[in-house]
């Protein structure tokens, strides 16, 4: 299964549809994760601790859609 991450659009918006820990759990079930570059930082999650868990970053959502 492939599951693509992107960053929220509307403004003032923190949320974020995936945290490194729920990467990690994704990953262990098979899941390959791809997610776009600052989808996290709203929500205090860098990109590098979500690559750490094992997503690939992207550059945008058409590459994460892509991937």
């Amino acid at each position: 299964m492939k599951i693509a991450i992107l960053k929220e659009r509307r403004p003032h918006e923190t949320r974020v549809a995936a945290t490194p820990e729920t990467v990690k759990k994704l990953k262990a079930l098979g899941a390959e994760i791809t997610i776009e570059a600052g989808a996290g930082i709203a929500a205090a999650h860098p990109d590098q601790a979500y690559a750490d868990a094992g997503a690939t970053i992207v550059p945008d959502a058409a590459a994460a859609f892509a991937a």
